[in-house]
């Protein structure tokens, strides 16, 4: 492969071969990061099942045995491999040489090095092999488990061009020995995981002497690139196809087409590796079975390992061309992230612990005053928020609660004819008693406690609701237990305002129910409450109106009777409150006077004078609860604000300096969750890769 160093062509100041280096530099950086590699690299990714030659075919491209072999899953982790071709120096054997031994005296211009040892150069390539296999146990242990955390190595040689592959773990099919029971899946999942990435160019390693439907390399490849456009084959083992057949129809892409097309290539068969054949010589043997053959010899320039090799290195070199504008533009945004990200989780020190406390409670206070206030920079322009809230609780759900209140909801006309008749006492009223109006009135005034309580409670929720909003951020999630500190102080601090505010809220229904202002001057009052019903009764015969008061004249008003309606001797009825107790009594037994039963109960139906009385209490209870709604309506929501959420405004911030301003417990208050610290760290990490990643890119015009 000494020919191999192709001529060079220039690409915005940088040569093409740089150009595969400058990914590597990418790869190198990127490396420190992990398997979450933001940028998507170009990179060519070698896919094949373990049967299919993957180990031979690297090894011949670089003209070294230097992979790990064996039986089972080899390859368990991916191999970085990046090829340099460094022209050789034919300056002898210097002192340094000497000092490096005999692997470097002897082989001066080949090495490799990993980047997990940085400086140290391997002349030895079989202790790369062995490098590799401890590395890999290193992560993966002795047993046959895999990892997606890449091993990158770079080998340096005047016999190889530059080029970078990515060895990805053989596919298959059926758990060997100790290989976990779900091998296929992890090892299918780490492989897609690398060639479904737009910028991979995709390597399938197929046995020539197998059906090409069935090449697992292929079908894999064909699930993430089903056109083809990515996907280079590589057909091994052509030499130990059946006499007479060949792959002519494949490489014409007569059978499954690729755009990159098919490379076929003969390598060292088990044999050959155990009777250590020296790869050159295994190279001279594909070149003159190629040259041979009387399907290839003419097409020999276009087979075997050497011709794959610059194939892919011009692959490798137009596909970055193509992709170093958007790897440049997603370096710059990733950068862009990471430091913002980075900026808001802060220094792992930010100074005195006391001034950072007290920064803390002073900005979480005026925050919450702006929230509260509705002058916050992030308002929602879709939902409400903040104090909006509380005031939809205010003028949605209490007014319209209170609205919905409904005294005759509980209060039947039986019931209040009732009423009616026990305030009267002994002596039946002339005319309709106040007794019974007051009565019914304070009791459904009650009614108004709990809607109004509960109104109470829905604002402390909002309150909890904007507290945790604001506890949501970066700053308080970077120390937790002063999260939890102010957090619980705060609810406290709700939870204390909470008794005085309910009591409050208690004391104005109870205000109101104590107090019957029948003077109120929106209230509807007896009189004129007599002269509509006595309207609707007789709407032929019009009201008289005294000129003077506008009040109805007293002839409106119809007395009441003198007792409660008794039948007549003929057993008729005129309805009224004892009507039916009596109905079912003969003459004889109602001449007895029989004693009254223990419970009198209203039985009858209403009479014509008791229906005009209970409709006039009805409209006076109306009329004052309408009046004692919108009372409450008002003065609620000023109660809650006066006593819980205006106080939280104004105590907020003293509040928290007494319970968390204190020095013995500061420090434990800024300690940072591991969450903040990993992420920084990874952060940090990042930033400082992409930073680099800049530098790299910045060189391309």
């Amino acid at each position: 492969m000494s020919g191999s160093g192709s001529s060079l062509t220039q690409t915005g100041g940088i040569t093409d071969p740089a150009l595969i280096q400058l990914v590597n530099k990418l790869q190198d950086v990127f490396a420190t990061v992990g398997v979450n590699n933001p940028i998507d690299l170009p990179q060519i990714a070698v896919v094949g099942s373990q049967s299919s030659g993957k180990s031979s075919v690297l090894e011949n491209i670089v003209g070294r045995d230097f992979l790990p072999r064996g039986t089972g899953i080899v390859t368990r982790r991916p191999l970085v491999l990046q090829l340099i071709n460094r022209p050789a120096q034919s300056n002898g054997v210097s002192h340094e040489d000497i000092e490096a031994g005999a692997d470097k005296a002897a082989n001066p211009d080949e090495w490799g090095e990993f980047l997990h040892m940085p400086g140290q150069k391997f002349y030895d390539f079989s202790k790369i092999r062995e490098e590799i296999s401890r590395e890999t146990e290193a992560k993966v242990g002795r047993n046959a488990g895999i990892s997606a955390a890449p091993i990158n190595l770079r080998i340096y040689s005047p016999n190889v061009l530059t080029l970078t592959l990515v060895d990805l773990p053989g596919l298959t099919k059926v758990p060997v020995g100790d290989q976990p029971r779900d091998i296929e899946r992890q090892i299918r999942d780490m492989v897609l995981k690398y060639i479904s990435k737009s910028n991979a160019i995709i390597l399938a390693v197929t046995a020539a002497n197998i059906d090409l439907a069935n090449s697992d390399g292929l079908k894999l490849a064909r699930e993430v690139d089903p056109e083809g456009q990515r996907t280079i084959g590589v057909l091994t083992k052509v030499d130990l196809m059946e006499e007479g057949t060949d792959v002519i129809d494949i490489l014409s892409n007569r059978i499954i087409p690729l755009r990159l097309g098919y490379v076929p290539v003969v390598n060292r068969g088990q044999r050959d590796i155990d009777n250590k054949k020296a790869i050159g010589a295994a190279l001279e043997a594909e070149k003159n079975f190629f040259e041979n053959h009387a399907a290839y010899r003419n097409k020999s320039s276009y087979c075997g390992t050497p011709y794959l090799a610059r194939k892919l290195n011009l692959i490798l070199m137009m596909h970055i061309k193509q992709t170093l504008p958007d790897i440049k533009a997603r370096i710059s945004s990733s950068l862009q992230k990471y430091s913002a990200e980075l900026e808001s989780l802060g220094p792992s020190m930010l100074g005195n612990s006391s001034n950072i406390v007290l920064n803390i409670i002073t900005e979480f206070t005026n925050e919450w005053r702006t929230v509260l206030d509705g002058n916050n920079t992030e308002l929602s322009s879709t939902e409400l928020s903040g104090g909006a809230r509380i005031s939809f609780v205010f003028h949605e759900l209490y007014a319209n609660g209170v609205k919905a209140l409904d005294p005759f909801d509980v209060v039947k006309d039986l019931d209040i004819r009732t009423y009616l008749y026990n305030s009267s006492g002994p002596s039946p009223a002339l005319f309709v008693g106040t007794t019974a109006f007051e009565l019914i009135v304070k009791q459904q005034i009650k009614r108004m406690e709990d809607p109004s309580l509960k109104c109470v409670s829905l604002v402390y929720d909002e309150l909890v609701r904007i507290l945790s909003q604001l506890l949501s951020k970066q700053l308080y999630r970077r120390y937790p237990a002063l999260k939890e500190k102010m957090h619980s102080t705060v609810v406290a601090f709700f939870k204390k305002a909470m008794e005085p505010t309910n009591k409050l809220v208690r004391d104005l229904v109870s205000m109101e129910a104590c107090y019957i202002n029948t003077a109120h001057p929106d209230f509807l009052n007896g009189h004129r409450a007599m002269a509509i019903v006595n309207e609707r009764h007789n709407p032929a015969r019009p009201v008289q109106v005294d000129p003077k008061t506008g009040k109805a004249l007293s002839s409106a008003t119809p007395a009441r009777a003198a007792s409660p309606t008794v039948p007549d001797a003929d057993g008729s009825s005129n309805g009224g409150f004892f009507g039916s107790f009596f109905a079912a009594k003969n003459k004889k037994k109602a001449a007895a006077m029989e004693p009254p039963p223990p419970s009198l109960k209203a039985s009858g139906t209403l009479s014509e004078r008791e229906v005009i009385e209970v409709e006039v209490i009805k409209l006076l209870i109306s009329s004052y609860y309408n009046i004692v709604k919108r009372t409450m309506a008002d003065m609620v929501p000023k109660a809650i604000m006066f006593n819980l959420v205006q106080l939280t405004k104004d105590g907020m911030q003293r509040e928290l300096l007494e319970n968390m301003y204190k020095t013995d417990s500061i420090d434990d208050l800024l300690r940072e969750s591991d969450f903040t610290i990993r992420r920084r760290k990874e952060c940090q990490q990042m930033v400082e890769s992409l930073g680099k990643a800049s530098e790299i890119v910045s060189q391309v015009q």
